[in-house]
């Protein structure tokens, strides 16, 4: 069972306390990987890549995000683009 936020809003561990909640879920998916014949490298591997597809996702959102706020500043200010 996932745990619910200790206090709504934002405050200074919620990202710790995210990942604590997440963990059995992992934990879970990764057991069933295994019972499905799946070796734990293979597994890993998998998560791995997973989270750096995310971390690639993210980064490419941010450069996207800094050229349309630039763009948006340049047209503000009557520049060309």
């Amino acid at each position: 069972m996932i745990s619910p936020p200790k206090r709504q809003g934002e405050y200074q561990d919620r990202a710790i306390d995210c990942q604590e909640a997440m963990e059995p879920g992992f934990q879970a998916i990764v057991d069933c990987m295994l019972e499905a014949g799946w070796k734990r490298g293979e597994t890993m591997r998998a998560f791995k890549r997973l989270i750096a597809a995310d971390n690639m996702t993210q980064k490419e959102s941010a450069k996207l995000e800094t050229q349309l706020a630039i763009a948006r500043a340049m047209l503000r200010a009557g520049k060309p683009l």
